[in-house]
């Protein structure tokens, strides 16, 4: 009887603690990135893929979460193939300072972007 009593509480321990365990916090929110990118090199319009990364992005900060690495980079040459130029230096910018492995690349694509804008 004892042994019987041990055993059912030692499932309803276990059944316990893997009730509670949560998956970990993933590290980026990616949210419809990855799908907008393919859509680019889909030649889909970059006014609808503007928008779509935009409300994303609404919600990954509404969430407190990060956006992955090139999310500001690819919403920049979004910006840039709509004639946005005003905010191409801006995402770079942010690019460049999320991920600051990113700089060299971000700085030449921002001068880029400044001798195309002039």
């Amino acid at each position: 009887m004892k042994r019987i009593t041990i055993t059912a509480l030692v499932l309803a321990a276990s059944a316990t603690l893997t009730g509670c365990h949560t998956a970990p916090k993933t590290l980026y929110q990616w949210e419809g990135y990855q799908p907008q990118v393919y859509q680019h090199f889909k030649g889909g319009s970059p006014d609808q893929q503007i928008a779509v990364l935009e409300k994303d992005l609404q919600t990954i900060n509404a969430k407190g979460n990060v956006p992955p690495p090139g999310y500001h980079a690819h919403l920049g040459l979004l910006y840039a193939l709509a004639g946005r130029q005003d905010q191409v230096l801006i995402e770079f910018d942010t690019e460049k300072k999320l991920f600051p492995e990113s700089a060299a690349y971000m700085d030449f694509l921002m001068k880029t972007a400044k001798k195309d804008g002039k």
